[in-house]
């Protein structure tokens, strides 16, 4: 199950780095709102997803709701999870 949220975790963050130093700059600069259309829906559904299988990491692995609201903030704080992923890599080797 931590092999399941560590990749969901990096995917929803590499679909958060994309929207907003890829899809937004097209949107605002070059008038190119079709990036945000479809990245802001497709990290909308990686969101989701992230936000299951945080759930079942907690419940499987008995985490404090400290430590659920800490992976929550740092999932909208750009690069934060893949700090927070070395972590838990090592916590669980």
């Amino acid at each position: 199950m931590i092999n399941i949220y560590r990749k969901t975790a990096l995917i929803e963050g590499l679909s958060y780095l994309i929207l907003l130093f890829i899809a937004m700059p097209l949107k605002y600069f070059f008038n190119i709102p079709e990036g945000v259309k479809y990245f802001g829906w497709i990290h909308g559904v990686l969101f989701l997803v992230f936000l299951i299988a945080l759930l079942l990491a907690a419940i499987k692995y008995r985490w404090n709701l400290k430590r659920i609201i800490l992976y929550l903030v740092a999932s909208v704080l750009p690069f934060v999870p893949f700090i927070l992923d070395k972590s838990l890599k090592k916590e669980y080797a």
